[in-house]
C-alpha cells in the first residue's frame, strides 16, 4: 500500500500538476513571505516559481556558509532560495523522488548560479526518498539544518522520514519545516484518496501523535514559530473531511539533549542583536522573542536552544544548571492573546 501511495504522490507532482494553478484546494500556498526572501525569489526562472507547492515559510535565518538540507525539494524554488541565503561558501541539496521535479531543478542550476554571481554552483538535486535518505547518499551528521516545506505528510514511513531527519543532521543542527497538521487523526478511508493525498490533507499527522512521534525518537521539546488555520476552498473536498481542521504549522527542532518539560534553573538569555537581517530582535519561537540587549529569564531548554546551536554566536547566557527552581512557566500565551482566535493549536514547551 505505501509503495502505491508513493507511485500515487509521483504521479500527482510529475504529471497531473503542470503549476500550482492546477492544485484543487487552497491547502498549498503561502502568506507571508519575508522581504528580504522576495526580493531573492524576484530573481529565480519563472518555471522553477510555477511548479512551487509550499505551504509556509520553511527557511530559518542565520544560514549563511551552512550544508541545508531540502526534503522533497520539487522544481528547487527553496533551494535556489537557500543558495543565496547560505552564501557561495555554503551549500544546499535538494532530495525529491519525482524525477519530473528532479529535471526542472536541475536545468535552472547554470542560470541561478550566474544570477547570484557564484564562480561554480552550491546546489544539487538528487533523487531518493525521504524515508530512506541512504537513497540519496546521505551520510551520519552530515548537515547543518534541515527544511521541508509541505512534503513531509505526503510521506508513507513519518516515524522513518523523522528519524532518517535527525540522522542526517549534525549534533546542534536544526529541523526547520512548514508542513500540514491535523486537529485529529485522520481516517483510513481518507488516506486512501489519491486527490487528498496529494493535495496535502489526508496523509496530515495528527499534532499529537506527530509530539509522540519526535518523543519516542528523543526529541523532547520541538517549537512553532508560525500557524494558520487551512481554508479548503473546495465544496466537494471540504464534505469529504467534514470536521477535520488542518493547519499550516512552522515548527522547529534541534538535536541536542533537552528535557521533557521545561524546568528553571535560573538562566538569562541576552540577543546580540548580530542575526543578519534581524538587528532590532529574534523570534526562536511563538512565545520567545529576544529584545537585542534585553535580559530574559529562560527555562534551561531554551537557554540551550541559543547556545549550543549556530545560535549561540548571537546570544549570552547567563548562569547554569547547578541550581534547580522547579518547572519553569514557559509556553505561548492565551489563543485569543496570540491569534485572536480559538483555533490556535499548541505543541511543544
Amino acid at each position: 500500500m505505501e509503495e502505491q501511495i508513493q507511485q500515487q504522490v509521483q504521479e500527482y507532482y510529475g504529471q497531473q500538476l503542470r503549476t500550482s494553478q492546477d492544485l484543487k484546494t487552497n491547502a498549498c500556498c503561502t502568506d507571508d513571505i519575508p522581504a528580504e526572501h522576495k526580493q531573492i525569489l524576484a530573481q529565480l526562472e519563472s518555471e522553477v516559481l510555477e511548479k512551487y507547492y509550499g505551504c509556509g515559510v520553511c527557511v530559518p535565518p542565520a544560514v549563511e556558509g551552512c550544508t541545508v538540507l531540502d526534503l522533497g525539494s520539487g522544481s528547487g524554488r527553496d533551494a535556489y532560495l537557500l543558495s543565496k541565503l547560505v552564501g557561495e561558501q555554503g551549500h544546499v541539496i535538494g532530495v525529491d523522488m519525482t524525477e519530473e521535479q528532479l529535471d526542472v531543478a536541475r536545468r535552472h542550476i547554470q542560470a541561478h548560479t550566474e544570477k547570484f554571481g557564484y564562480r561554480q554552483p552550491n546546489v544539487e538535486f538528487r533523487h531518493g526518498y525521504i524515508e530512506d535518505l541512504r537513497t540519496a547518499d546521505l551520510a551520519d551528521n552530515s548537515v547543518d539544518v534541515v527544511v521541508s516545506n509541505c512534503v513531509l505528510n505526503l510521506s508513507t514511513d513519518k516515524e522513518a522520514t523523522y528519524r532518517e531527519i535527525f540522522r542526517v543532521l549534525k549534533p546542534g543542527g536544526e529541523l526547520h519545516i512548514s508542513d500540514v497538521f491535523a486537529d485529529r487523526r485522520v481516517p483510513e478511508a481518507l488516506r486512501q484518496d489519491p486527490v487528498l493525498y496529494g493535495e496535502c490533507l489526508s496523509g496530515a499527522l495528527y499534532i499529537d501523535d506527530f509530539r509522540r512521534l519526535l518523543l519516542n525518537l528523543g526529541i523532547r521539546d520541538y517549537r512553532l514559530t508560525a500557524q494558520r488555520r487551512l481554508s479548503i476552498g473546495n465544496p466537494e473536498i471540504e464534505a469529504k473531511v467534514g470536521n477535520i481542521k488542518f493547519y499550516s504549522l512552522t515548527v522547529r527542532a534541534f538535536k541536542i539533549d533537552l528535557e521533557d518539560k521545561c524546568e528553571d534553573y535560573g538562566q538569562v538569555a541576552i540577543y546580540q542583536g548580530t542575526v543578519p537581517g534581524q538587528p532590532h530582535a529574534f523570534e526562536l519561537d511563538d512565545h520567545h522573542r529576544f529584545e537585542t540587549g534585553r535580559p530574559m529569564l529562560v527555562c534551561g531548554n531554551t537557554a540551550d536552544m541559543v547556545s549550543l546551536t549556530r545560535y549561540g554566536a548571537h546570544f549570552k547566557v547567563l548562569g547554569n544548571k547547578d541550581q534547580h527552581f522547579g518547572l519553569f512557566p514557559c509556553g505561548p500565551g492565551p489563543a485569543s492573546e496570540s491569534t485572536g482566535s480559538s483555533d490556535a493549536v499548541s505543541c511543544g514547551c
